[in-house]
C-alpha cells in the first residue's frame, strides 16, 4: 500500500528505512546536524519538517526545528522528483530549484550522509 508523501506515514516510513539501512548508518556515523525543511505549493499548503541527525540516528519531526543549522527550501514538484531519484539534490541546488539558508559547510560535510538516502529510500511505495 503506498504511503502519501510527507505524510506523518511517510515521515515515519523515511525514519525507519534511514535508522535501518547499513550504507545510511555507516555514512552517519559520527554526524550531528539539524536541518529543516520546507516544501512550498504541496497539495495540502506548504510544509514543515524537520531532520535531526544524532551520531547515526535521523528522527524526523513535522513542523519547525529548534536552531536549526541549515534550512532548506524547494517547492513541491522538486521534492518530488528528489524523492523519486529523478533529481538530486546538488543539481537541483545549481539549478536554483532548491535553495539552502544557512550553515552551507554544513551541508557540505553531509554530502556522504546524503548521498545514501537514495538507496534507502529507493523501493519505498510513495503516493505522489
Amino acid at each position: 500500500m503506498a504511503i502519501k508523501f510527507l505524510s506523518d506515514e511517510w515521515l515515519s516510513e523515511v525514519e525507519n528505512r534511514l535508522n535501518s539501512h547499513e550504507g545510511f548508518q555507516a555514512a552517519a556515523k559520527g554526524q550531528a546536524a539539524k536541518l529543516q525543511q520546507e516544501v512550498t505549493g504541496t497539495p495540502e499548503g506548504d510544509i514543515s519538517y524537520g531532520f535531526i541527525l544524532e551520531d547515526g540516528k535521523v528522527q524526523l519531526v513535522r513542523g519547525e526545528v529548534e536552531g536549526p543549522e541549515a534550512t532548506i527550501t524547494q517547492d513541491y514538484d522538486t521534492a518530488a522528483a528528489l524523492s523519486k531519484g529523478e533529481l538530486n539534490g546538488q543539481a537541483a541546488f545549481m539549478s536554483g530549484k532548491l535553495k539552502i539558508g544557512g550553515n552551507l559547510m554544513k551541508m557540505m560535510t553531509l554530502q556522504g550522509v546524503l548521498t545514501q538516502m537514495p538507496a534507502a529510500l529507493g523501493d519505498m511505495d510513495v503516493e505522489y
